[in-house]
């Protein structure tokens, strides 16, 4: 049995705008986190490692990578 990705938007995503999707369900299974964008759910989608989307959502959080 193939696991599917199970699409989720941040709710800080209301707006409508300019946003991704993740797929946090395959992170057990297989250890990445898909990501596409979500006005093209038929584009490419990016496999990240957990590791790296866990420090990129570290780094968000931190305030890291606030715009200068």
């Amino acid at each position: 049995m193939t696991e599917h990705a199970q699409w989720f938007t941040s709710s800080y995503s209301a707006n409508g705008g300019d946003c991704i999707e993740v797929a946090a369900n395959l992170v057990a299974s297989r250890g990445i986190v898909p990501v596409r964008d979500s006005k093209s759910v038929d584009g490419p989608v990016l496999d990240v490692s957990a590791g790296a989307f866990s420090a990129f959502v570290a780094g968000l959080r931190a305030g890291e990578l606030d715009a200068v």
